[in-house]
């Protein structure tokens, strides 16, 4: 497998989703297998799918597990119900789910402060059946509105991701255009100027997207990256997604901003999936 060049991989942040990579483990053992790969900085889902609102003690023994590693939490998804599985977010469901966003965000800024992290992304939803989209566009500037103006009491970024519309058909955010159109609602709302937009580089190349335009239109309004292969969403190499070379354009753009780790490891421990990326460069 291609490894990145060195000269790409010295001057880039990365860190490993534990959503998605080490799920082999239990939760509390994935920041500790994370550090051993090599890495400092790790971002998570939201990991109490079912819960906004999980037990104090569940919160602790996630931040002693993430403390005892040594390894720093960078980012962290407000609630937005079964993931991995069939949502795609909570804040624009009306009804239960956007309670349950509501009442997550206190919850879980409290537990990023907690860690040092204040960048958080907030999963827009898929449409509902019988509900007018305008309703639920509404509803979910007035969730983000809040949910930046939490956010913005630490000092933190909330983020908008674009999905892909082959895998997120009832999502409405399936374009790099149309996540920046939220961002600078949000904004314009608020005037606190901390919406950024999460460039997940698979889902757009999913969508088809130009992605060395919208690296060249978006990076300024970039507050973090993803990446996986395409096809398969595997590790860099697996696919044919010029990586290495959108990754330079992004840094060359200005972003300087953690990478993030959001593939699938396939039939292999998740340890062994890094070896594209120089152990120096974790």
């Amino acid at each position: 497998m291609p490894g990145f060049g060195w000269s790409t991989a010295a001057d880039q942040r990365f860190n490993v989703n534990l959503s998605i990579l080490f799920t082999e483990l239990p939760l509390l053992e994935r920041p500790a297998a994370a550090a051993a790969a090599g890495f400092s900085a790790v971002e998570l889902w939201w990991p109490w799918v079912d819960s906004p609102t999980p037990e104090q003690s569940e919160l602790d023994a996630l931040k002693k597990a993430i403390e005892d590693a040594g390894v720093q939490l960078t980012g962290l998804n407000f609630y937005a119900g079964q993931l991995p599985g069939p949502d795609r977010g909570a804040l624009s469901i009306p009804g239960e789910e956007s309670e349950r966003f509501r009442a997550n965000l206190d919850v879980a800024v409290a537990f990023g402060r907690s860690l040092g992290c204040t960048t958080f992304n907030a999963l827009y939803g898929n449409r509902v059946e019988g509900v007018d989209p305008a309703e639920q566009d509404a509803l979910a500037l007035e969730n983000l509105v809040l949910a930046a103006r939490a956010v913005g009491r630490v000092g933190g970024t909330i983020l908008i991701e674009a999905l892909n519309a082959p895998e997120s058909p009832k999502c409405p955010i399936v374009s790099a255009p149309k996540a920046i159109e939220i961002v600078d609602k949000v904004n314009a709302a608020t005037g606190l100027g901390n919406a950024k937009f999460l460039m997940d580089l698979y889902h757009l190349s999913m969508n088809g997207e130009d992605l060395p335009s919208v690296i060249e239109r978006y990076a300024a309004k970039t507050g973090h990256v993803q990446i996986a292969d395409n096809p398969g969403r595997g590790a860099p190499g697996t696919g044919s997604l010029p990586l290495e070379e959108l990754l330079g354009q992004l840094r060359k753009a200005g972003y300087d901003g953690w990478i993030g780790l959001e593939y699938k490891a396939g039939d292999r421990p998740s340890a062994d999936s890094f070896e594209w990326l120089p152990r120096e460069a974790r």
